[in-house]
């Protein structure tokens, strides 16, 4: 086998560790191990690693299952950021949408062990979220001693080909979208834009009538079932149609302003949001809580 025939046949095989930096020893041990139920099983000591500036250092790891860890480092003598000494006290909500992008998700089995583990939890003395659904995963969020955002989650249904296949097409559209807008790449103020751009390519890739001859309004709407609901709402409204689109995607058609409600639907605020995450040829006039209108562009 030669060198590139090795190199094309490279496999990650699953994550080894996250690491973090804290700056509350005592308390961030007794949560992942006490809290969580998570062993301690290495810790590393080192006088800093190399450069003058490198603090010394313990770098410990709990057992996160299935054999990874998430460890931390705590550097010794130096000075918390004032920008993580408030994150404990906040509720488990996204506050600081880049500060809670990083954060860990653990996984169980069912419904039942997702609120057993909330109990659990708040039984500690730990504020917990509702559970929320995210279309193919429902979770809780909890902040560790340090501020840091927690996840346990349960799988809905099992992601498969139709959706890898949807994933690369938006991210595509995304890409697509920053390389239209030169450099330095154009700020995307909204999803509205990738959502177009997302249907612009299906339809390229589709094929079909030219697009000055179809309605004005064009919903593409992946078929699985956390969209289903505005699927069967559509099909019983007299304003819009709904057929196959290929692809696994079904298409909603409309001459005029479609407007949708969430409490119809039947739709939690995670999943309402990206209710067009599908693509859309059209206009958001309004997209609140409750309810959404899309008009010709």
């Amino acid at each position: 086998m030669t060198s590139h025939d090795t190199l094309a046949e490279l496999r990650l095989h699953g994550v080894d560790h996250t690491a973090r930096p804290t700056w509350k020893l005592k308390e961030t041990v007794e949560f992942y191990r006490d809290t969580l139920g998570l062993p301690l099983i290495h810790t590393i000591s080192a006088r800093g690693w190399g450069p003058a500036t490198h603090p010394d250092f313990l770098h410990f790891f709990f057992d996160s299952g299935k054999g990874s860890t998430i460890a931390f480092f705590y550097y010794l003598g130096s000075k918390e950021p004032d920008g993580m000494k408030d994150r404990p006290g906040q509720p488990p909500v996204p506050s600081d949408h880049l500060f809670d992008a990083t954060h860990t998700s653990w996984l169980v089995d069912t419904k039942e062990e997702l609120l057993a583990w909330k109990e659990k939890l708040e039984g500690k003395g730990v504020e917990v979220s509702s559970t929320t659904a995210h279309e193919v995963i429902e979770s809780i969020y909890f902040r560790d001693p340090n501020g840091y955002f927690i996840e346990i989650t349960r799988k809905l249904r099992p992601v498969d080909e139709i959706d890898a296949t949807d994933a690369a097409l938006t991210l595509e559209a995304a890409i697509r979208l920053e390389a239209e807008g030169g450099e330095p790449k154009a700020e995307q103020p909204s999803i509205d834009a990738v959502w177009n751009k997302k249907a612009s390519l299906l339809e390229a890739e589709l094929g079909g009538s030219a697009a000055s001859a179809r309605p004005a309004v064009r919903l593409y709407v992946l078929d699985v079932p956390e969209f289903a609901s505005l699927v069967e709402d559509a099909r019983g409204r007299s304003d819009c149609k709904v057929s196959p689109a290929g692809r696994n995607y079904l298409l909603i058609e409309a001459q005029d302003v479609l407007e949708f409600k969430r409490k119809t639907l039947n739709l939690k605020p995670a999943i309402w949001y990206g209710l067009f995450t599908g693509g859309l040829h059209g206009r958001i006039e309004c997209f609140d809580r409750d309810k959404v209108r899309i008009a010709p562009e």
